[in-house]
Order: C-alpha cells, then sequence, then structure tokens
C-alpha cells in the first residue's frame, strides 16, 4: 500500500516535542542574556559606570607665585634676559646675554660675539619674541666678557647685580640662558665651590684667547648656548655671568657641540664682571692687573716660577715693575697669593685678574730653598 500522508501524532509523542521546545527557547534566552551582560561588564569594568567619564582636576588657580620662590624669581628676570645669534665669515653660534640698563647694554661672554670678527652680525631676540641688531662696544677675551648695545629698544630693565663677594657654597641659585638655542630655558641649583681657578678657550693657539677665571662653581644644569646668561641668586640678583661648563669627555663648552653638562658648571663672578663692564662701556677696552714678571709655564712644580727671560726677549721681571719693586727675581717660584695656594702659572694668573690694578697682593715665594715674603701693588696693563 501507498502512504498519502504523514503519521498521526500521538498524545505522548506530542508532550516530548514540547518538552523540546521549551528547552530550546530556555537556551536562546540564556545564550541571549549571557552576550549581553558581557558587552554590559566589560563597559562598566572600561568606563566606571553607564554615563559619560569625567575625571577629577584641580580647579585654576592664580598665575602668580612668592618673589622668592624659582618660579618667582624667573618670572621677574626672564624679560631682562636676552639670546643673541651670532654670524661671521667663517663660524656663527648662539649665546646668552641680560641687560646691563636702559641704554641697550648686554653683557655676555667674549666667546659668544667673537664668531661676528669685524663685519659680522649680532641678533638679539628679547622674551617677548622680538629681534634688534646689535653692536659691540666692547670685548676682552682676557675675561671672557664683552658688551654689545642695541638701539631702537625701549624699556629694557636691567637685571639687579649682586654682590659674589657674599656667596657661600651651598647657596641656591637660579642659571637663566639658551642652552642649545632653547630661549628661556631656568634651571637651578646651589654653589658648588668658591674661587675655583679654570682655564678656557685656546682654539687659536697663541694663547691670545684664553680666559683665566676665578669662578664660582655650580651644579645647576648648563649646556651650550647657556654662555652669558646671568646666574641668580635667591633674590633674583645676578652674582655671576655663566661661562664654561666641564663635560663628560672632558671639555669645555667650545669644544663640542654635544658637550653637555655633568653638573660642572662655572660662572664668572659679577664683581669682576661689573668692574670690566664699565670699562668696555667707558672705554671700550678692559685694563688688567700685572706682576710685571713672565713665567716658566712648562714649569712642571708646585707653584708657578719666573721665567729666565720675557716673552719680547727681554728680562723676565720688567725693569721698575711692581715685581721688580718687590724684589722678585728670575728662578722664584711663587706658592702662595694672599695665602692661598697656587700650584701653576695658570692659578697665579687667575689669582691676579681677580684683583683690580692698584690693589695690594701679599706673595710668598720660594728661593734657593728659602721661603719669603714680598708684598706689592698690583699694575695695570691695557686690554686686547
Amino acid at each position: 500500500m501507498q502512504q498519502t500522508g504523514g503519521a498521526v501524532d500521538t498524545e505522548d509523542r506530542r508532550r516530548r516535542r514540547g518538552r523540546r521546545n521549551l528547552v530550546g527557547l530556555v537556551l536562546l534566552v540564556a545564550l541571549l542574556s549571557g552576550s549581553v551582560g558581557g558587552i554590559v561588564g566589560t563597559q562598566l569594568e572600561r568606563n566606571g559606570g553607564v554615563g559619560a567619564v569625567e575625571l577629577p582636576q584641580a580647579r585654576e588657580e592664580s598665575a602668580g607665585r612668592e618673589p622668592g620662590s624659582i618660579a618667582g624669581i624667573a618670572a621677574q628676570a626672564l624679560p631682562s634676559v636676552v639670546t643673541l645669534h651670532v654670524s661671521g665669515a667663517a663660524s656663527a653660534g648662539t649665546g646668552t646675554g641680560f641687560a646691563l640698563d636702559g641704554r641697550g647694554h648686554i653683557l655676555t661672554n667674549d666667546h659668544v660675539v667673537q664668531p661676528a670678527g669685524r663685519d659680522g652680525k649680532i641678533t638679539v631676540t628679547f622674551h617677548s619674541g622680538d629681534t634688534a641688531e646689535a653692536t659691540i662696544v666692547g670685548r676682552d677675551s682676557g675675561y671672557d666678557l664683552a658688551v654689545v648695545r642695541v638701539k631702537g629698544v625701549e624699556g629694557l630693565a636691567p637685571l639687579p647685580l649682586g654682590n659674589s663677594e657674599n656667596v657661600r657654597v651651598g647657596d641656591p641659585v637660579v642659571a637663566i640662558g639658551a642652552p642649545f638655542d632653547l630661549a628661556g630655558t631656568v634651571t637651578t641649583g646651589i654653589i658648588s665651590a668658591r674661587e675655583r681657578p679654570i682655564t678656557a678657550g685656546g682654539g687659536q693657539g697663541d694663547g691670545s684667547d684664553v680666559s683665566y677665571v676665578d669662578a664660582l662653581q655650580t651644579d645647576a644644569p648648563i649646556n651650550p648656548g647657556n654662555s652669558g646668561g646671568p646666574l641668580l641668586d635667591a633674590d633674583g640678583r645676578v652674582i655671576g655671568i655663566n661661562s664654561a661648563i666641564r663635560s663628560a669627555a672632558g671639555g669645555g663648552e667650545a669644544e663640542s657641540g654635544q658637550a653637555g653638562s655633568i653638573g660642572l658648571g662655572f660662572a664668572i663672578p659679577i664683581n669682576q664682571g661689573k668692574r670690566v663692564a664699565e670699562e668696555l662701556i667707558n672705554t671700550g677696552r678692559a685694563t688688567h692687573p700685572v706682576i710685571g714678571i713672565t713665567l716658566d709655564m712648562d714649569y712642571a712644580g708646585d707653584g708657578a716660577r719666573v721665567g729666565a727671560e720675557g716673552s719680547d726677549g727681554g728680562p723676565p721681571v720688567s725693569t721698575g715693575g711692581p715685581g721688580d719693586q718687590a724684589g722678585i727675581k728670575s728662578g722664584d717660584v711663587i706658592t702662595k697669593v694672599d695665602g692661598q695656594r697656587v700650584h701653576s702659572g695658570e692659578e697665579l694668573i687667575v689669582k691676579t685678574r681677580a684683583h683690580r690694578p692698584g690693589d695690594r697682593l701679599e706673595l710668598t715665594l720660594e728661593r734657593d730653598g728659602k721661603e719669603r715674603e714680598v708684598s706689592l701693588v698690583l699694575g695695570s696693563s691695557g686690554g686686547d
């Protein structure tokens, strides 16, 4: 026989099929609930709630800072600090300077303006972003100081000058400059040492560009481009002119553009900077205090030995000069200046340059194995 239709369900088969449909519906609902729960849980975990995220933040505060704070000192000093871009026929460079008065005089390092030579260009950029051309008023490589002047600029406020004789090791300081041409950079540290005899320069080979500085040492980060910038005390007064660094490679700032700060920076004391700046502004030249002797710079012993002949072939002790009047002779070894030990000819020059012409100097020297004391009044020679 041929089947013409489906089998007829019994009551039992209808019940079993109904239970299967119910189980399938329950499983579907469970799966949907799990998926929705996973999505909602992820959002809750990610956002911390079902609403928009808003993070807590401090309210806006006054921009003013206490005058004695680092920020307060920086805010007061920055408008008086400038960046110098110097270019000449053979080289170019960047440095820093700061205003000395309202007439446009700016103090910086000699090695900053040196690339300009006689016919180069000096552009001064102020904290406001304005620029002006500058001319050299006077420069001195022996002190590594120079004064330039900008014209047509009004409202230039000078930085107050402190007294470097008051500085003590551990005093807090602030340095401002343009390291690697990053103008308006502020760093801070302490005075690490005083009266640190350093020499810098010497790139010309004949010694004419060597500077001798009885420097302030600081661990405030100073890098190429900081040269000529102010080193400020806790009252915002200039106590030094940032001039040199000791790099990890053992060289100075002028040696390599890649040299960086390792916490050994050196600044010319402002007392010396003030005197030299005044002379450069008033006369275009700076005077150097001299003893009137020629030193044997190849002497390897301890102290500074007077040479056998003068640099020009004449006597090593200038006739009628301060050294001659004090009885200094060729071969004498000077071991102390004002009671402070000197270990080389360079240190004697540094200690001498820290004084003014006309100052009295007390020297201790050795002759024929015997020690003696001499006193003299420093003479004067014109700067370069």
